[in-house]
């Protein structure tokens, strides 16, 4: 494939609703807690705009399972953590270039609807 000039193109995954063991307080390692998870996934679709084919794009189904192993067996005291492990199991996949990750704990802070991390990490 050759190299793409110009912005990547993007699949995103919005609200992914998953639960896990998240947080410092003892409280939040008892049980637990949603999160909510937006990913954006840059890569050169170009090849697969034109094949229609699912072998020159990213299999975001197959992303999807990482993401889901990696948050419902996660222990992490910190959504910062949390959200560099799923950055890392969607760069798993070569045609991802890099990637923007936004981890939600909805209701964790009173008065707030929910509070997140993001973060962006390309493939090294």
């Amino acid at each position: 494939m050759s190299k793409q000039t110009g912005p990547l193109d993007r699949i995103h995954i919005r609200d992914l609703r998953l639960r896990c063991i998240i947080g410092v307080n003892e409280e939040e390692r008892r049980e637990k807690q949603d999160v909510t998870i937006n990913i954006v996934l840059f890569a050169d679709l170009r090849a697969a705009r034109r094949s229609d084919d699912l072998a020159d794009t990213v299999d975001y189904k197959q992303v999807k399972k990482r993401i889901v192993a990696v948050v419902e067996d996660s222990t992490c005291f910190l959504v910062e953590h949390l959200a560099e492990r799923i950055a890392d199991a969607c760069l798993e996949d070569e045609r991802v270039v890099n990637v923007r990750i936004l981890v939600e704990k909805p209701g964790v802070l009173r008065f707030a609807r929910t509070v997140g991390v993001e973060i962006d990490k390309e493939r090294a």
